[in-house]
């Protein structure tokens, strides 16, 4: 249950990281400060939502 839980939190995390960079896209005026933090968000998101993701289906439920 825990491990599903974190998938959870990851999973959320990512989706998060994943609007900040869209967020940031829109609003940026292409500056080097504004790609840079594009980048970092989308990576970061890309790369929670996935871990997120494989954790949620490689996790199996007991059945208690």
């Amino acid at each position: 249950m825990e491990k599903r839980m974190f998938g959870i939190i990851l999973t959320v995390l990512g989706i998060i990281g994943l609007i900040m960079a869209g967020v940031t896209f829109m609003q940026g005026s292409g500056g080097t400060y504004s790609v840079k933090s594009i980048v970092l968000y989308g990576i970061l998101g890309i790369v929670f939502f996935s871990a997120g993701i494989g954790l949620l289906r490689n996790t199996r439920d007991k059945a208690t």
